[in-house]
């Protein structure tokens, strides 16, 4: 594992960096040597899914870099339209080849879609896919409590991570304390919070990144470290890959984190309204 991220232990025993990289949205030849930079940087999470069309250019980055395969820790999604047993069995294979690897070191539920019902299988599905050797570690994304309870009440097994959305106008701390009371590491996607709203501009935090010397995204990023939270922020560029890993010399004070945590605007602050009990992800 690289020195210089810290890593978090899992319930299953594997440890992962601490922050890692998001990858919606970055695809082609102009991601590939994105991927390839953040290796260079240090980061050895990459963080993908099916829906996000861009698995094929991850593994092109994975055979290209010079940092060897077992270093790399590779995460990608089930989609919402292959939650059946034999789907997701299929699905979570066809994402292997298409990237190029033999495992997964993580593999997560996108989306719970509870209207639909049939995420108790497709955990189902993931249990049975780390017995088979396809993945290491197995979680979900954007379940709630309920859904959490379900899956662990129905199958015996606790997921070793929730990927859920949380930044300072959405701080979800129900699933996190559920999430720390069973085990379950929390990871936080999109923790600027998208380009949709202001977050990055916030007159709170800026006081702070002023106070501290670092930037607004640096700032984010400590707070969810300080949380043990697993941060997966995207990032194109050099400057920026490395300023969200250099997060680890200087601490926010207790005061600082309410300040912090006081911005939460409830259900109003998610970035693009996507609630775990309604959002439908059938791409």
């Amino acid at each position: 594992m690289n020195k210089s991220i810290p890593t978090y232990t899992l319930n299953d025993g594997q440890e992962v960096p601490v922050i890692g990289l998001g990858t919606v949205g970055i695809k082609g030849a102009k991601g590939v040597n994105e991927v390839l930079d953040a290796l260079d940087n240090g980061y050895r999470l990459i963080d993908t899914s099916t829906n996000y069309n861009n698995e094929g250019m991850v593994g092109e980055a994975i055979r290209r870099s010079s940092v060897p395969r077992d270093q790399i820790l590779v995460s990608s999604k089930l989609p919402g339209a292959k939650h059946k047993y034999e789907d997701a069995i299929q699905m979570i294979q066809e994402s292997l080849y298409r990237i190029g690897i033999d495992y997964f070191d993580k593999y997560l539920i996108h989306w719970p879609l509870p209207k639909q019902d049939q995420y108790v299988e497709a955990w189902q599905a993931l249990v049975d896919a780390q017995k088979f050797g396809l993945i290491r570690s197995i979680g979900v994304s954007n379940f709630l409590p309920e859904h959490l309870d379900r899956i662990i009440e129905e199958t015996g097994v606790t997921p070793a991570t929730n990927q859920i959305e949380r930044h300072p106008y959405f701080t979800n701390k129900r699933v996190i304390e559920y999430n720390k009371e069973h085990g379950i590491l929390t990871e936080a996607w999109s923790p600027f919070g998208r380009e949709i709203n202001d977050l990055l501009e916030n007159e709170t935090i800026a006081s702070l990144a002023e106070t501290h010397k670092k930037s607004v995204g640096q700032i984010i990023l400590r707070w969810n470290y300080q949380e043990q939270i697993l941060t997966i922020p995207k990032a194109s560029s050099n400057k920026h890959q490395r300023e969200n890993r250099d997060i680890f010399d200087f601490s926010l004070s207790d005061e600082e984190m309410k300040m912090i945590d006081s911005l939460d605007k409830g259900l109003d602050g998610l970035v693009e309204g996507q609630h775990p009990n309604e959002y439908e992800e059938f791409d």
